[in-house]
């Protein structure tokens, strides 16, 4: 006899096996929520079978054939958890609506490119005018650090040490706080920023560092529908090529650029020892790599057991 009676049941139970042991299935849970209203539309009953999967799977129309795939990937899981205390549960065979992953070639950004970014960010509609301060800000900081956008997203004032020319991201991939120092001219452009905020809102209650007019703190959503009017303002959103920039692509504009040895300066693992990360070196490899399949841009050879250079910070706000 099944522990459950309904799909509503065996979801939650799945959900909180899981995030008992520190997942967080922020996406994952809301779809397997709604794979159980689904199953109550449709009347289901007992164990999830794989016509139930599919069905939910192809239900969306906002997805194309990826979307599908990761989501009967998704009912492939709770399907595996279920079997377990269920027998009869059918779980569907991976891959029956083609592979759930793929690396998209990054577009690199040319220095123009982020100039007319930048220009462009300021002509958004906003009522206190805070609003395109803060989106040129937030790219310029994307382009010259190579943050996450939901890294910077989450900063907050603490956050952002402006005399050390620190940031402090916490909680990123793999759940590690890491520390990320800042170009003089980067400083300077959150320092104007933060003055800018702090005159239009005297009185914010927000910690985040990056606000909009009515007080709240930026999100993402919001960020990414600010950067689609700033691509149709540049006439980007009509570009016939499949490579469009998007807004992550920053971040691999950041990752492009190669610091160059000098014996004068100290290395990163010296002056920031929390900050550096081995894996940067394979990191910058594939960059690389991408540069020269996506641009064709010419990258100088490196030989075997060369040690690979560490981005610098580029001056993104100039």
């Amino acid at each position: 006899m099944s522990k459950w009676s309904n799909m509503h049941e065996r979801v939650e139970s799945y959900l909180y096996t899981r995030r008992s042991v520190g997942y967080i299935l922020r996406i994952e849970g809301k779809q397997l929520k709604q794979v159980a209203s689904f199953a109550d539309k449709r009347g289901h009953q007992g164990h999830i079978t794989i016509d139930l999967a599919i069905a939910w799977a192809a239900n969306s129309q906002r997805s194309c054939q990826i979307g599908y795939a990761r989501r009967l990937e998704r009912v492939r899981n709770l399907a595996k958890y279920c079997a377990l205390f269920e027998p009869k549960t059918e779980i569907p065979p991976p891959h029956l609506f083609g592979p759930t992953r793929r690396r998209l070639t990054p577009y690199i950004y040319s220095d123009q490119e982020i100039l007319q970014l930048l220009e462009a960010a300021d002509d958004l509609p906003s009522k206190l005018g805070l609003r395109p301060a803060t989106i040129r800000c937030l790219l310029g900081l994307l382009a010259a650090t190579g943050l996450r956008v939901s890294e910077a997203l989450r900063l907050t004032r603490n956050d952002v040490d402006l005399s050390q020319g620190l940031l402090v991201v916490r909680h990123t991939k793999f759940r590690k706080t890491r520390y990320v120092p800042l170009h003089p001219t980067v400083c300077e452009a959150l320092r104007d920023y933060a003055s800018f905020r702090d005159q239009r809102l005297p009185l914010a209650q927000d910690t985040e560092f990056f606000l909009l007019d009515d007080g709240c703190a930026l999100g993402y959503w919001q960020a990414r529908y600010a950067f689609r009017c700033i691509q149709s303002l540049l006439g980007w959103d009509t570009c016939a090529s499949s490579r469009r920039p998007r807004l992550y692509d920053l971040r691999h504009h950041a990752e492009s650029r190669i610091m160059p040895i000098s014996q004068q300066r100290p290395s990163l693992s010296c002056v920031f020892p929390a900050a550096y990360d081995h894996r940067r070196v394979f990191k910058v490899g594939i960059i690389q790599l991408c540069l020269e399949l996506g641009n064709g841009a010419k990258q100088e050879k490196r030989h075997a057991g060369e040690v690979v250079r560490t981005p610098r910070f580029h001056r993104a706000f100039v």
